[in-house]
């Protein structure tokens, strides 16, 4: 089944906490934090290490979840004249949390976080990479707080094309933290003032650089559990366009890493190879059967561009295009050794993973090379001793994330089918299996759940199509046609 996102908003009941905490216990995720990890991290967040340039004169905002404390990003957006004095350009300005300015190398903070890897996301609580004295305190960008950060200066040209770049520790101070849906509604309604009201321009500008490189995003509708009246319920989210266009502001900071490693000859990418042989021949069978028009002459990356997540087809085909972006991982290189592959096929373009280093651990070493690549300085011996063991650790820290949502989406949805085993709903079958053409996955409408369907008579499911479906158990969902 193709990965899916699940948000939470509110708290659920009391009996899915406590199949959660089982569930925890279970998968063997990392409880609260050693007492020394504490210490250390309580030691840090009085005292960091003050970066030399000051640049809390700038208006950063962040744009994340209502919910969100632990803020990794902060931007600020401006026009300028282009370096070569005519036209209107952009500079972007990026604020990364500077962890590094808190971790010390081998200590017990950074032990721990190796072992971690990942925060961890769960619809009752976050098991965080870093202690939350740090992750929500001192080392978040919150809004009216001086902190430290890796601030990156990126030039655009009048189409949104990179001309400069420069990294560097900085001081800074966000003025505001903004959500998907406030900033979607100011921009809509015309009231969003600049440097906001850019994020649209530029957004849309990166995007469109997008699709000319072949690259892809997809608006992959995401379940949200949801609190109401001290019970819970779980609905469809399809992404604003809000949520591309910030998203386009990360991608751009991505591949302005991968090329500042590239060009220092070390560092970690994040690397996606090309779809296997047949892989979009098979996306194009799908399109067929869900009755999408794909003319020949149009590009998979503005085919998916073209598509509405609100519709249930073109959510299926979402979906199945999920399947194309199986198989990224990291990739390492020193020396001036360049990999067989520099690239991330869906970003169509050289990438690397950096701005969410509360969040994930390879993120703090992608920085640290960045900014001495940039200051032409060697990199740190910490950083390229610790490279090697990454792409491991990354892929087990995914694989348990993996785990983890799966294994809770199984939990909310057997609690939310509970007592409804033998009901009928309405559906869409948005998968079936190439090889066994009886069994595939069903989105119902209503309950927003998405589960497995098996035809037991084992005449093939009509994919793309509105279906019956009976619910034949709650644990681990499964359907048949009614």
């Amino acid at each position: 089944m193709p990965r899916r996102h699940i948000r939470v908003t509110g708290a659920p009941e009391a009996p899915l906490r406590t199949a959660l905490t089982a569930l925890r216990t279970e998968l063997g995720v990392p409880g609260s934090f050693p007492p020394e990890v504490l210490v250390e991290a309580e030691r840090a967040a009085k005292a960091p290490a003050r970066p030399p340039y000051d640049a809390t004169d700038i208006p950063f905002f962040t744009v994340d979840p209502p919910t969100s404390t632990d803020l990794d990003q902060a931007m600020h957006l401006s026009r300028q004249g282009t370096r070569a004095g005519s036209g209107s350009g952009y500079r972007v300005r990026y604020a990364i949390a500077d962890v590094a300015a808190f971790v010390v190398p081998s200590g017990a903070l950074d032990g721990e976080a190796h072992r971690r890897v990942t925060t961890l996301y769960f619809p009752d609580l976050r098991v965080p990479l870093h202690p939350e004295s740090l992750s929500e305190g001192a080392a978040s960008l919150l809004p009216g707080r001086d902190r430290p950060a890796v601030l990156w200066t990126i030039d655009l040209d009048a189409d949104g094309r990179t001309l400069a770049v420069d990294v560097r520790r900085a001081l800074v101070r966000s003025r505001a933290k903004l959500d998907y849906a406030g900033v979607q509604k100011e921009i809509d309604g015309g009231t969003a003032e600049e440097p906001l009201a850019l994020l649209k321009e530029i957004g849309e500008l990166r995007e469109k650089l997008e699709v000319q490189r072949g690259g892809i995003s997809l608006s992959v509708p995401e379940q949200e559990i949801i609190e109401r009246d001290h019970t819970y319920e779980l609905a469809y989210r399809a992404p604003l366009p809000a949520d591309g266009w910030n998203a386009q502001i990360s991608l751009l900071t991505g591949m302005a890493a991968a090329d500042l490693m590239l060009t220092g000859g070390t560092g970690i990418l994040r690397t996606l190879p090309p779809a296997p042989d047949g892989a979009v021949g098979r996306l194009r069978r799908t399109a067929h059967a869900l009755r999408i028009d794909w003319p020949h002459h149009v590009s998979y990356a503005q085919l998916v561009r073209s598509l509405d997540p609100h519709r249930p087809h073109h959510a299926a085909f979402l979906q199945e295009c999920t399947t194309l972006l199986r198989g990224a991982g990291y990739t390492v290189f020193r020396d001036g050794a360049l990999p067989a592959i520099t690239t991330h096929s869906a970003v169509a373009a050289p990438y690397a993973h950096c701005t969410a280093p509360l969040r994930r651990l390879a993120d703090r070493y992608a920085c640290e090379v960045c900014l001495a690549v940039a200051a032409g300085q060697p990199v740190p011996d910490w950083v390229r001793d610790g490279l090697d063991a990454l792409p491991a650790r990354m892929a087990e820290g995914a694989r348990r994330a993996g785990t983890v949502e799966r294994e809770c989406l199984d939990l909310v949805e057997g609690a939310l089918l509970k007592d409804r085993v033998g009901e009928v709903f309405d559906g869409w079958v948005v998968d079936v299996e190439e090889r066994r053409p009886a069994v595939g996955t069903v989105q119902l409408e209503s309950p927003a759940v998405i589960g497995r369907i098996e035809n037991t008579d084992g005449d093939p499911l009509p994919l793309g199509e509105r279906l019956r479906v009976r619910l034949t158990r709650a644990a681990k969902v499964r359907f048949e046609p009614a």
